[in-house]
């Protein structure tokens, strides 16, 4: 008699995830009870109208903010047991961040912004893995220009690169293009759905662009703090989506 193999755990796991804040006499809960769970590997995207709680739900499951209750466990770790420290320990060894508002470091360098989360983690000879990567995304030729020298789109590459540097487990990207126009984020999404197959990552992209939506394998809709929908992606839209 055979055996059925055992499945992964998922990279992540939410448990009747809620959020509330108090607001004077009154509190207001921006995410309501949500279970869901995402298989490593695996590409998911998180769409729904502004203030539907897309980006506290993002913030919940990356450990950047805790909830009122239930549970987050990523890559097996259960957020909710860990202090402050470990928290940001646990986000530098196994998480990626790409954001809408870049946050690169306006006093370094295109290749130093790379480097940072290396260091951080007290790797030496950084610089050759954050030259490689901003290759990459085409920024050989800015290594040493800062923010302020940079285009939205050459920060956003910026951001990505510096992104993949730690090889995390999962990225999460909340709005990666809401600030770029439509021709440098079809850039940017190629790119980021390009890095994301060749290092493996799971990817949770909260986002309004539908189409980039589309591109993840999965899509979450959020609405009023709640998952209304669930639906996985057509398999052959999507490759035709990848194309640039």
């Amino acid at each position: 008699m055979q055996t059925s193999p055992e499945l992964s755990p998922p990279i992540l796991s939410v448990e009747q995830l809620t959020k509330s804040y108090k607001s004077g006499e009154r509190t207001l809960t921006v995410v309501k009870e949500i279970t869901f769970s995402i298989e490593e590997g695996s590409t998911c995207s998180i769409v729904g109208p502004s203030g539907s709680g897309k980006t506290t739900l993002l913030g919940l499951c990356a450990g950047l903010d805790r909830p009122s209750s239930g549970t987050v466990t990523l890559n097996g770790i259960a957020l909710n047991a860990l202090s402050e420290d470990s928290l940001a320990e646990m986000r530098n060894q196994h998480v990626g961040f790409v954001f809408q508002t870049f946050q690169l470091i306006p006093t370094l360098t295109a290749l130093e912004n790379v480097m940072v989360p290396l260091e951080l983690r007290g790797e030496l000879q950084t610089s050759s893995r954050a030259l490689d990567l901003l290759r990459q995304v085409g920024l050989e030729d800015r290594l040493n220009h800062y923010p302020a020298q940079l285009s939205g789109g050459e920060q956003q590459r910026v951001g990505l690169a510096r992104a993949f540097i730690n090889r995390p487990r999962i990225l999460f990207a909340d709005e990666p293009t809401g600030n770029l126009d439509a021709e440098t984020s079809e850039r940017i999404v190629h790119l980021l759905f390009e890095l994301n197959e060749a290092f493996g990552t799971t990817l949770v992209v909260v986002t309004h662009d539908l189409d980039l939506a589309a591109r993840t394998q999965r899509i979450l809709k959020l609405k009023g703090g709640s998952v209304v929908s669930d639906e996985k992606t057509d398999d052959e839209v999507r490759s035709i989506k990848y194309e640039v």
